[in-house]
């Protein structure tokens, strides 16, 4: 695969942050079906989806199947209890990134999401290329819309940028999804964005 020519200089950038040691060389990757990357299941997206006995594991690709159309009041009352139902509906995600967006963490989702672009992309020359933008806009210290990412998964990413593949954020990503999760939907779900659109939906109901 065609190496990355920035990765040298940007190492060389990056080297001076960081700490501590890069996973080791072929650890495993859990083999996953679903929304859990991390493979436990004491994690709060399985906590979120063991709500319901009817709701069964699902595969991160489904994100594309949801189709795109205005949520009903059921769905809205729903995101309340499932952050992953919020990340499934693009209405929901575009809703969530409105508030991020008042916070002024909107890099965020924004990281997330393009991390789920490189993970369908099979072309070697598109993956280089969607790594190189990633890193670029969301990894350099450099860049004004930088995430949050531990000292260790940066190590990661820098070393793989010397050969990029589709996953190589998927670590990090997986560090963005549990901050929103943990940290902006909670405030989210009490903020006037959110509040706005249920009550918008409770009337609309209201009227019918």
């Amino acid at each position: 695969m065609r190496k990355i020519g920035f990765g040298v200089d940007m190492r060389k950038r990056q080297q001076p942050h960081i700490e501590g040691r890069p996973q080791a060389p072929g650890h495993p990757r859990p083999n996953n079906c679903c929304m859990c990357w991390c493979g436990c299941c004491k994690c709060l997206w399985n906590e979120d989806r063991m709500e319901g006995s009817e709701r069964t594991c699902t595969k991160m690709d489904s994100i594309e199947a949801t189709e795109e159309q205005q949520p009903t009041l059921d769905e809205v009352v729903a995101w309340a209890r499932s952050f992953e139902l919020v990340m499934r509906s693009s209405e929901g995600r575009e809703i969530f990134r409105e508030f991020l967006r008042s916070e002024y963490s909107e890099e965020n989702l924004l990281f997330w999401l393009a991390c789920e672009e490189l993970k369908k992309e099979t072309d070697p020359t598109a993956i280089d290329e969607k790594a190189r933008i990633i890193y670029e806009d969301y990894v350099s210290i450099l860049s004004p819309k930088e995430v949050s990412l531990d000292s260790r998964v940066r190590e990661g990413i820098n070393l793989s940028l010397a050969e990029p593949n589709n996953v190589m954020y998927e670590e990090a990503q997986l560090q963005i999804y549990t901050l929103m999760h943990r940290d902006s939907y909670p405030r989210f779900l009490n903020s006037s964005v959110y509040r706005d659109l249920l009550d918008s939906k409770r009337s609309s109901c209201l009227d019918t």
